[in-house]
């Protein structure tokens, strides 16, 4: 069995136009979401062997709150270029790179292809418009390998939103 987390980077700020879209940084509602939603994931327990962050700005700070807020250490969060811009397929395909041993993974990343992620194992009648920022999506994939995850039966353990948390 391996498990999922699908994260949207938090709420960022677009005040700045001589910041590149890769270095905007968080705004102060995005990182108090962000730590709601971490204190949510710490009382389900959820505590992933592994966070992949794209490596924009307000990806991986992103990832830092979370990981701050589970007791996940800092210095293990993996950063990807490659998950910045990346759509559906490439975050797949990224995820067949990481080792069998991890069995929990968190990647942290960007709209719209986080959204066509999340799509992607979602049934035809549940597909959503718009993946939230700070949201979280975890999927059950019945493999003992990443490799054979677009082939492994799933489900949608869970998608949570900061609105959604008290």
């Amino acid at each position: 069995m391996k498990t999922l987390y699908i994260v949207r980077h938090a709420k960022s700020s677009w005040d700045d136009f001589s910041i590149s879209d890769h270095d905007r940084k968080l705004l102060s509602v995005g990182k108090n979401r962000t730590r709601k939603i971490a204190g949510w994931l710490k009382e389900q327990h959820i505590f992933p062997d592994k966070i992949i962050s794209s490596s924009a700005v307000r990806a991986f700070d992103t990832a830092c709150l979370l990981a701050e807020g589970i007791g996940y250490p800092k210095e293990k969060i993996g950063k990807e270029r490659a998950i910045y811009g990346a759509d559906s397929e490439d975050v797949i395909k990224m995820l067949y790179t990481l080792p069998d041993t991890v069995e929990k993974v968190m990647v942290v990343g960007h709209n719209p292809g986080f959204t066509d992620l999340v799509n992607s194992f979602m049934d035809a009648y549940n597909q959503i418009t718009n993946f939230p920022t700070s949201a979280v999506a975890a999927v059950s994939l019945e493999t003992e390998s990443w490799q054979e995850i677009d082939l492994a039966k799933h489900r949608i353990l869970f998608l949570i939103t900061p609105k959604m948390v008290k």
